[in-house]
């Protein structure tokens, strides 16, 4: 438990640290977000996650991916890593291929991605403290699923279900691997 919190902590000030950055560069550092179908872009994958258009995006993002991120690590680090890999890398490459021009940024790719993989996994794992972490997260943020919608022009709606579908199959890949933190 002490050590998924200092993953969590770990990721808020990785996080803070960068969007204090890029406050004080006035968003320079979001040129390295990610924009459709641009080469030099593509590589923008991993870092677009970690970038945001603005103070109320980030404060938007960043107590949820917070409480998801300590949620999907009581499976374990090792599937922590996995599905938070392959959300960024999955959901950003289908961005880059399908979403609209734009300069797409955000956490909310992996929020969504997480929401995905906590919703299923927990049904699919059969362990009892799992199904109900996907219960409390389908009572508690179900109404977030209405983000994978197309919205306003500002909203890479197109993060938020590309990282829906690829949380969904991460859970498929990896909902029965073993946890070692909540065994303890």
């Amino acid at each position: 438990m002490r050590k998924n919190i200092k993953w969590v902590g770990a990721i808020f000030l990785v996080l803070a640290t960068i969007e204090i950055v890029n406050i004080l560069t006035g968003r320079s550092l979001n040129y390295f977000g990610l924009i459709p179908r641009s080469l030099n872009h593509l590589p923008h994958i991993f870092s677009a996650p970690l970038l945001h258009g603005s103070i109320w995006h980030f404060l938007s993002n960043i107590f949820t991916l917070c409480v998801f991120s300590f949620l999907v690590l009581q499976y374990g680090v090792k599937t922590y890593l996995k599905v938070t890999l392959t959300i960024i890398v999955a959901t950003g490459l289908a961005v880059w291929l399908f979403a609209r021009g734009g300069n797409h940024l955000g956490s909310s790719s992996v929020v969504y991605g997480y929401l995905g993989f906590l919703l299923l996994a927990g049904f699919i794992s059969k362990h009892f403290s799992r199904l109900i972490i996907s219960i409390f997260v389908g009572l508690v943020y179900g109404g977030l699923i209405f983000g994978v919608l197309p919205q306003g022009n500002y909203i890479s709606w197109e993060s938020h279900l590309f990282g829906f579908i690829f949380g969904v199959l991460a859970a498929k890949f990896w909902a029965h691997a073993p946890s070692y933190s909540m065994a303890r």
